[in-house]
């Protein structure tokens, strides 16, 4: 797929720019598949570590799997902060490095506690894909930062989906144990390859001691950065809000009890695989007629979409919907990005960036809680209507907020 014909405005971006999104494309998919592989045999671990009893067993893979996202919510704006004063660059390092080493780690746990400890270990020294998206938003011509950032966001789902097959197919083949193993020398690769071939440019020393020390009180607008951080919520609240009762709603749907579990699978990656294909073409779009533009009719298109979800009478329609669903979503992640990196200096992207990142993780808890009352208290059918009100409800306050992006000063301005 190329890039845009039309050049940049700004030519004293990054040079590099095309190999680093290369890196960090490949990079985050690694990542995000060595966190999501262990999805298929997670209770199976648990159990090998010494707990016994199917109660106890789903409660511990439930904490042992969503102590790795709770933890990386908490450190977000952390590292987004530290990219913006000591280099975006050094950031994907260290969260190369560590993930390897704890992957690697993971496969020699000896009981529960310390697969937890270190779930949340990974957390905490994680972040390569939200630390390559702020490296390839701040280092991508603006002319190009939609489909640049749509590329890697492509990347970064395909590893969400590509993870837990990849977990169903290994630990038969090499041991639980082994496939830890595995992923951490995978990831071990993509620290060599990020620290020998992504360049940033080197920043004036002037520059890095004025990034702004006010933190969210400096911003001079924040009603664009809300609208956007909320935004980033709402997708993932849609994208997940059904996944606890897909398997009761499928149920409804399919006649052979057999192909529930199979169906479901398949709903679920429906969505996955339409965002997949749509992220880059949609960024594309933006770049030219405009990030909020695609904002809000994606926010539109898929609350529509949810309605007749509601509705459906066939497997077959639910995932044919939540496929175009996916389409329409698949440009949210990457426009979202670009209009704060262009509302906010240049010395702060990286820590509203983390909190963006933070919001997502937000989401993606939220949206299951929240999918799972409201489908046992209300019924099914309400939670594909509650999300859907709550997307057009966001497409609406996105118009409200829209606004200009700022001028961001060059690396010689910011050194004068």
């Amino acid at each position: 797929m190329s890039a845009p014909d039309e050049q940049s405005p700004d030519q004293w971006e990054d040079k590099h720019w095309r190999r680093n999104l290369a890196v960090c494309l490949v990079g985050s998919f690694t990542t995000i598949v060595a966190m999501t592989l262990l999805l298929p045999f997670l209770p199976l671990y648990v159990e090998q570590l010494g707990v016994s009893g199917h109660a106890a067993i789903a409660q511990w893979s439930g904490i042992a799997y969503g102590a790795t996202f709770f933890a990386a919510a908490l450190v977000a704006p952390i590292w987004g902060r530290l990219a913006d004063r000591y280099g975006r660059k050094l950031m994907l390092i260290r969260a190369s490095l560590g993930m390897a080493v704890v992957m690697s780690l993971i496969g020699m746990a000896h009981n529960v506690w310390e697969l937890v400890a270190l779930r949340l270990l990974a957390g905490f020294a994680g972040g390569y894909a939200s630390g390559s998206t702020i490296l390839v938003a701040t280092q991508t011509p603006r002319a190009r930062s939609g489909w640049a950032l749509g590329t890697l966001s492509s990347g970064i789902m395909a590893g969400n989906l590509v993870g837990p097959l990849i977990g169903g197919v290994l630990p038969p083949l090499i041991g639980i144990r082994g496939t830890f193993w595995l992923a951490g020398g995978v990831i071990f690769l993509t620290f060599i390859a990020t620290t020998t071939l992504i360049k940033e440019e080197p920043r004036p020393a002037r520059a890095r001691h004025n990034i702004s020390r006010g933190g969210w009180k400096a911003l001079p607008n924040k009603r664009p950065i809300i609208a956007m951080l909320v935004t980033g919520l709402l997708l993932m609240l849609a994208t997940m809000s059904i996944e606890p009762i897909i398997t009761l709603y499928v149920a409804h749907l399919v006649e052979n009890s057999s192909r529930v579990t199979l169906v479901s699978g398949v709903v679920m990656a429906a969505a996955a695989l339409g965002s997949i294909l749509s992220a880059s073409r949609l960024g594309k779009l933006a770049d030219r007629i405009g990030h909020w533009n695609v904002i809000i009719g994606a926010l539109l298109v898929s609350g529509l979409l949810l309605i007749p979800q509601a509705f459906v009478t066939a497997a077959w329609q639910l995932i044919g919907l939540r496929f175009l669903m996916g389409l329409a979503l698949g440009g949210l992640l990457p426009c979202v990005t670009s209009v704060i990196r262009h509302s906010v200096v240049d010395g702060m992207a990286g820590r509203i960036l983390g909190y963006s990142t933070s919001a997502q993780f937000v989401g993606q808890v939220a949206g299951p809680l929240l999918g799972g009352l409201v489908g046992g208290r209300i019924g099914m059918r309400a939670v594909f209507l509650g999300t859907s009100a709550l997307m057009v409800l966001g497409a609406a306050g996105v118009y409200l907020s829209r606004t200009k992006p700022i001028r961001h000063s060059t690396p010689e301005e910011s050194s004068r």
